[in-house]
């Protein structure tokens, strides 16, 4: 290494300074600087100095180190780790401290049959340090180490791994029961992600000396030797990383444990950070100083007062950079261990890790081991509370809830494990027979992910029917005694307006209907499932807390029922009281209410449930089949043939504002209703489009189609009197007042049906004639404009004063304490 004298170092500097533009520069004389300024300056030309000598440094391997060439062409080596296999440079950290956590493995399980190779250091762990001054960020393991031989073998070649040869050498000695992660070697190289020089120290129980390892970021050779250091680490490996210039943010202590917590949060063994913290004590006096003012205090005669208050003067401070290392991954796996051992305080605790401390309990969970083809274990949780993001409708933004782990360490917390309809979904998922060194996007494609997927659906699918399936929770208070009377009766007490108990499924259900019901859309393969778990209102469960199920809807429906019959709107009060309703009032029919907007998607998509179609209400083509089919027809026969003037006049009279006009087989006590055809947009529908915020190429309130069917009730008094109301003669003039009743009846049918009317101001003019009608007003000429007289100005009161009397001291309670008579 070339060494510089100090006078060496200020004649570079001076060359550098020299080699400057110093135009337009006003120099200051040495004599007008200060001790401080010269100081500073001197500190800060040698700190220059000394950095252009470091850069102009050639690198020196270790001393005593022979150097090797490596069996794969680096170019070749780097442009597979950086474009291939890795595309995150954080993943470097996470690879270092999977290959510690194998060797400290491999350490563990040859132990067990020979317990002195842990010696005088039976500690297993990993610790982490950070230099900013030195720009290095060093991964140290208390392993099994390597030997000399096995530096040159394992960091030698891109493909080869320690753990490979180490798991075959457990095959064949048919004691296969330790799990290793990844190939050494190019988890290994991710670190030249972010370092320009590798440096690897190992010490081995097989070997007396600590070698090291060295590396040049894109060199084709490697340098192998004794440490001159000597035996520093008693037994394990350290890789020291000299960083690039754009790795700095590796020698931050929030970066790291960063990194530490999400990719190894899990991992067996502790792995420990070196955390950097500068303090202020108090600066220790030399003795000398301390006996000398213990001497003048005894020859000082003056005498102080207890009364006075003596301020110690503050003890003088300096600062004190302190290390100190903390464990960073304190969180047990739970899902490694037996799920009959852990109680619900620990799923409770892990849910708090796995949710990052999102609101709420979890509402439930299942613990599973997942054999076949593919093994691997995982613990899924329902939330109890709505995420933020999903509470705003927005699945986009929602995070993935799924972390994946090989052996306990993170692959990735983006994979889509889960549909978007189960993003709520919390958990991990760990395999041991993913690949570790393989990008994610490789990995995402793989047919191992998608038969994980496949499997966690079901499990979650499982999980939630579980729920619904729960018995509801007993009252957690004691009954009260009965009290007795003194002729020895019992006290009837009134009951106590307590709340009703609601089962578990139902409060989750009310949070997260909806996303069940989007998995009936979008997961055919599981949509008979997810359908059992829906849960619906209707007109028979009018309770806040009260659903029914459509198996529940299903064994309650009459024989001759053959649909299940829906009814989508707007709100249940609304539905309740539409003349849609009359008909199965009347028949004592079970209608479910969808006041959801997903539910017209939702009808769209699942036709039918247990053989049963579904079938909306205000659509047409409702039947009912408990009365005689032959009675009916003929009745329907002859209501459609007297009314055929009626209907001939209204569907002239109504143009393209209505498809067509009908009698109808179910109205009960409305004139008429406008319904939508069986395949066309009903109310409902046409509600939502014309909500949507983002509809291209459609101005807001247009609508070219027909409003829909006019079913006219042939029972009706009003309907009747409009037929009766009709000439005779189909061309003959009809009266304003008579299409004005026309008009009127389809403004009625159509908000009955729940459909907005198309001309506002021709409903107004209408309205308009029929008040001017009812209430005898000739003219809608306004009257002439008031003119009222001015009023004069009334004279203020006049303001009385006492003089003598203070009003101020008076108060209207001492009223009555004056003597009335005396006066």
């Amino acid at each position: 290494m070339i060494r510089f004298s100090r006078l060496a170092l200020g004649a570079v500097f001076v060359a550098a300074l020299s080699a400057k533009n110093f135009n337009n520069v006003a120099f200051v004389s040495a004599d007008e600087l200060s001790d401080a300024d010269k100081a500073a300056e001197t500190e800060a030309a040698e700190k220059a100095a000394e950095q252009m000598i470091e850069e102009a440094t050639p690198y020196a391997p270790p001393e005593g180190s022979d150097a090797f060439e490596y069996e794969a062409e680096v170019n070749k080596m780097l442009d597979i780790v950086i474009n291939s296999l890795y595309t995150n440079k954080d993943i470097f950290l996470r690879e270092l401290i999977s290959n510690a956590s194998d060797a400290l493995d491999k350490l563990r399980f040859l132990s067990l049959t020979k317990p002195e190779l842990l010696g005088d250091k039976p500690e297993m762990e990993v610790k982490i340090d950070y230099d900013p001054e030195a720009r290095t960020l060093t991964i140290r393991d208390s392993g099994i180490g390597m030997t000399k031989d096995d530096l040159v073998k394992n960091l030698g070649t891109v493909a080869r791994s320690g753990t490979t040869n180490f798991m075959k050498s457990l095959k064949e000695s048919e004691t296969n029961d330790i799990s290793q992660i990844g190939m050494f070697g190019v988890g290994f190289y991710s670190s030249f992600l972010v370092a320009d020089r590798v440096s690897v120290a190992s010490k081995s129980n097989d070997e007396d000396t600590q070698y090291i390892w060295e590396s040049l970021n894109g060199e084709s050779s490697f340098h192998v030797g004794a440490d001159p250091r000597g035996n520093t680490l008693g037994r394990g490996t350290e890789i020291t990383l000299h960083l690039k210039e754009d790795a700095d943010e590796y020698l931050s202590e929030y970066k790291l444990r960063e990194l530490i917590s999400h990719y190894s949060e899990f991992v067996t063994h502790p792995v420990s950070l070196r955390e950097i913290k500068t303090v202020q004590v108090p600066v220790e006096k030399p003795e000398s100083d301390e006996e000398t003012t213990s001497e003048e205090g005894e020859d000082d005669d003056i005498e102080v007062s207890d009364d006075e208050d003596i301020e110690e003067a503050e003890p003088e401070m300096e600062d004190v950079t302190t290390y100190e290392y903390v464990q960073i991954n304190t969180d047990p796996a739970v899902w490694a261990r037996d799920k009959d051992e852990i109680t619900d305080e620990e799923y409770q605790d892990f849910w708090k890790v796995v949710s990052k401390n999102e609101p709420g309990d979890a509402e439930e969970w299942i613990h599973f081991n997942a054999e076949g083809n593919i093994n691997f274990k995982s613990i899924l949780y329902i939330p109890s509370q709505v995420p933020s993001a999903l509470q705003q409708g927005q699945l986009e933004q929602m995070p993935m809830g799924l972390r994946l782990y090989v052996r306990k360490v993170l692959i990735s917390d983006e994979f889509d494990l889960m549909p978007r309809y189960l993003s709520f979904i919390k958990g991990v998922v760990d395999s041991d027979d993913l690949p570790l060194n393989v990008n994610r996007e490789t990995l995402q494609e793989s047919k191992i992910i998608k038969i994980i997927k496949k499997k966690l659906v079901r499990k979650a699918i499982e999980m939630i029917r579980k729920l619904s399936q729960k018995t509801m929770p007993e009252d957690d208070e004691e009954p009260e005694e009965a009290e007795v009377d003194a002729d020895g009766n019992v006290v009837v007490k009134e009951e106590n307006n307590k709340p009703a108990k609601i089962h578990p499924y139902i409060e989750w259900y009310k949070k997260f209907g909806l996303s069940l019901k989007m998995g009936c859309i979008d997961d055919s393969a599981n949509r008979d499932k997810l359908l059992k778990l829906l849960r619906f209102k209707s007109n028979k469960v009018t309770g806040e807390n009260e659903f029914v199920s459509l198996q529940e809807y299903v064994d309650k429906m009459p024989e001759w029922q053959k649909d299940i019959y829906v009814f989508p709107g707007e709100s249940i009060k609304v539905l309740e009281e539409s003349s849609f309703m009359d008909a199965f009032n009347d028949r004592d029919l079970e209608v479910l209410f969808l006041t959801d907007s997903l539910d017209e998607y939702f009808i769209g998509n699942v036709r039918e449930f247990d053989g049963k179609k579904f079938r909306d209400i205000t659509k047409e083509g409702v039947k009912f089949q408990d009365e005689d089919e032959d009675m009916a027809k003929r009745r329907n026969k002859v209501y459609t043939e007297t009314f055929k003037p009626l209907t001939k006049f209204l569907k002239k009279l109504y143009g393209s504002d209505v498809q067509r006009v009908s009698i109808s087989k179910r109205l009960g006590k409305a004139p008429a209703i406008v319904s939508s055809s069986e395949w066309g947009q009903s109310a409902n529908m046409e509600r939502i489009m014309r909500a949507q915020a983002f509809a291209h190429g459609v101005a807001p309130g247009e609508n070219n189609l027909p409003t829909g069917i006019i079913e006219l009730n042939p029972r009706h008094p009003f309907v009747i009197k409009l037929l009766e109301s009709l000439p005779e003669d189909e061309d003959a003039e009809v009266s304003d007042e008579l299409k004005d009743s026309a008009w009127i009846l389809l403004d009625m049918a159509i908000m009955s049906g729940g459909f907005p009317i198309r001309d506002p101001k021709k409903y107004s003019a209408r309205m308009t004639r029929v008040l001017k009608g009812s209430l005898g007003v000739e003219s809608l000429d306004l009257a002439d404009e008031i003119e009222p007289p001015e009023e004069e100005e009334e004279p203020e009161e006049p303001e009385f004063d006492m003089p003598g009397m203070d009003m101020d001291g008076i108060q209207m309670m001492d009223i009555d304490d004056i003597d009335m008579d005396s006066m």
